[in-house]
């Protein structure tokens, strides 16, 4: 089991762990920068989805 954390911790293919902190932070950056949109298009819908539901 060692062995086999070694050799995960030690490979070198595929995305680092710096480039995945990388991109969780610019997400995070750009939630903060454009909250109020992202809130203002997510009202949006769910205003679309209980209107047209009563519809049904």
């Amino acid at each position: 089991m060692r062995k086999f954390w070694k050799n995960f911790w030690d490979d070198q293919s595929g995305m680092g762990v710096v480039e995945v902190i990388l991109i969780i932070v610019v997400l995070i950056g750009l939630v903060i920068i454009f909250k109020n949109q992202i809130t203002e298009v997510v009202n949006d819908i769910f205003e679309k989805i209980v209107s047209q539901s009563s519809k049904i």
